[in-house]
């Protein structure tokens, strides 16, 4: 399909209306899916392409952020099943590492990897729970936006919630008593 040229720059427009207001977000979504900046970073672009080439599909029957969002899920589990990403092996690993003032440096660093053990224990999770707690706590989406996202029952995302919620607490309590 040919856009004409009015059409393209409105859709130019309306696709970097969305880069500026959700970009960062699906960066954020899209690593905690792959762990790696490098590789959420292109991901993310390809997303914003795919966004372009589908704009005309958008039917208006849900926001446009979810839309957007769907897309960045669907194209980001894609490339999970990929053969580059089955086959190629990255070397060095990067952490979501969020840094909160504290008064002295020993609060900081305490902290610090007190932030780090959980981003690390959300990062190892399944997918399944994963994707969920990202979103209700992360993104702070309400139950029935991301079970309309992930087209799926709100009951499901309750449930996977609670699972995930469970795992991550035997997680982390397992690895302080290990650390004792």
């Amino acid at each position: 399909m040919i856009i004409a040229p009015s059409k393209a720059i409105k859709a130019e427009q309306i696709v970097d209306d969305l880069m500026r207001a959700y970009g960062q977000e699906i960066l954020q979504l899209v690593y905690a899916y792959v762990h790696d900046k490098a590789i959420a970073e292109d991901l993310t672009q390809e997303i914003f392409v795919k966004c372009y080439r589908s704009l005309d599909s958008y039917k208006g029957k849900s926001h446009i952020k979810t839309w957007l969002w769907r897309i960045a899920i669907n194209h980001t589990k894609d490339y999970l099943k990929s053969w580059y990403h089955q086959h190629v092996y990255v070397t060095e690993d990067t952490y979501l590492h969020t840094m909160q003032t504290t008064s002295t440096v020993e609060q900081r660093i305490v902290q610090q990897d007190e932030d780090t053990a959980l981003a690390n224990a959300v990062m190892d999770l399944p997918i399944l729970y994963r994707e969920v707690i990202y979103l209700f706590y992360f993104e702070e989406w309400k139950i029935q936006e991301i079970a309309k996202m992930l087209r799926t029952n709100s009951n499901t995302v309750k449930t996977r919630l609670r699972k995930g919620k469970m795992l991550l607490k035997n997680r982390l309590e397992e690895s302080q008593w290990r650390n004792d």
